[in-house]
């Protein structure tokens, strides 16, 4: 490529250039600095017309949006998007989707590709017993007329036979009577819920939330979500580039031989991590966006349905793939009876719509309106 600079010196154009970018920065203009489109505005500004006293950047409460057939409408004031509680925010990156080490055996259906994720806020732990116990005391209560209570139970109450059910000769009496309904087990995250349910939980609690918001006179918030495939991922990889695990690379303990997750290591030594079943949601050292037991414990539900070639067919911005009449769901993270290789960000699994494991739980994202501030 050619450049030709007509009657100006090359030093004095890339003066102009570093002037530009200094000013400006990257993408826009620099702070609260106006860009060379605006500069001549007076949008936003507290001055008053000479003819009809008119007044721009009112407060919201003043503004008039129209006024002297002049449009003179500028920001709503009252409008901050806050973090959920038990939430914390991801902020929007770019990353390599898929596999983080040489798998040749699953090269087919987790290649990598580049993917741009926006900024959402996310649960910092699965979704526990007590939290979505919350959510069928309130079904039981408020929606029975609605949806009757065999439905509620049947859809949306954890199913406790998982444990017996999901295993050959297994003894999963103790924790087919005691895991939901004993408080030795509130801050465990939640297993037996099947994908709808899930979805169904978020929208309660969406509802729940922007109903409170709007009765203080609130504007409302985004929708709770289950997250999408490519945006669980970014979340579990905390950051780090090409991260195997949330917590790094490339093994699953630490200098001092600790395990860093709940699964099956060892060949089936369950208790060698601590816990021979689930874990409470906090445990192990969260990643570096805050996050606990993105890999491990339980896999998580994604929004996604599951397609084996779902990087070849998606979009690279806020990646998804939505596909109602798919009943198979991306399920991602590994559990506390999976092996290692399904603990690592890239690895892609899935499970039908409808099925309760005792291996599967969830946790809930919400999306960030425009781009959060850089911290300095």
């Amino acid at each position: 490529m050619n450049f030709k600079f007509v009657g100006k010196p090359l030093a004095i154009v890339l003066s102009a250039f570093v002037l530009s970018v200094t000013l400006f920065g990257c993408g826009g203009s620099k702070g609260g600095s106006k860009s060379s489109k605006t500069l001549s505005s007076s949008k936003g500004a507290s001055s008053s017309s000479k003819k009809g006293g008119l007044k721009f950047g009112k407060s919201a409460k003043d503004a008039p949006g129209i006024e002297n057939g002049e449009v003179v409408a500028s920001a709503r004031k009252g409008w901050s998007q806050p973090t959920p509680y038990g939430m914390v925010l991801v902020p929007s990156g770019s990353y390599m989707m898929g596999q983080a080490d040489e798998d040749a055996s699953r090269s087919g259906i987790s290649f990598n590709k580049r993917v741009t994720v926006a900024a959402f806020y996310m649960d910092d732990t699965e979704i526990t017993n007590h939290e979505y116990r919350q959510f069928t005391n309130s079904l039981l209560k408020d929606s029975v007329s609605v949806l009757g209570e065999d439905k509620i139970m049947s859809d949306f109450y954890p199913d406790t036979t998982v444990w017996k059910n999901d295993f050959t000769f297994h003894n999963g009496d103790p924790m087919l009577e005691y895991y939901f309904s004993s408080p030795a087990f509130d801050q465990y995250p939640v297993v037996g819920v099947s994908w709808e349910a899930a979805k169904y939980f978020c929208l309660w609690r969406s509802k729940m939330l922007n109903e409170y918001r709007k009765k203080q006179g609130e504007y409302i918030l985004p929708r709770f979500e289950l997250p999408s495939e490519s945006e669980w991922e970014w979340a579990a990889r905390g950051g780090r580039a090409s991260a195997k695990y949330p917590w790094g690379n490339p093994y699953v303990a630490n200098a001092k031989g600790c395990l860093m997750a709940n699964f099956k290591p060892h060949r089936g030594n369950y208790d060698a991590d601590g816990y021979a079943y689930t874990s409470p949601a906090n445990a192990f050292d969260p990643n570096d966006f805050g996050l606990y037991n993105m890999s491990g414990n339980v896999a998580e539900w994604c929004i996604d349905a599951y397609s084996d070639n779902a990087s070849a067919v998606t979009w690279d911005l806020n990646t998804v793939n939505k596909d109602d009449d798919e009943p198979r769901k991306v399920v991602r993270g590994g559990s506390w009876k999976d092996i290692a290789y399904y603990l690592e960000t890239g690895t892609r699994a899935y499970e039908l719509q409808s099925k309760k494991r005792s291996y599967i739980g969830f946790r809930s994202m919400m999306r960030y309106l425009g781009r959060p501030a850089l911290k300095k």
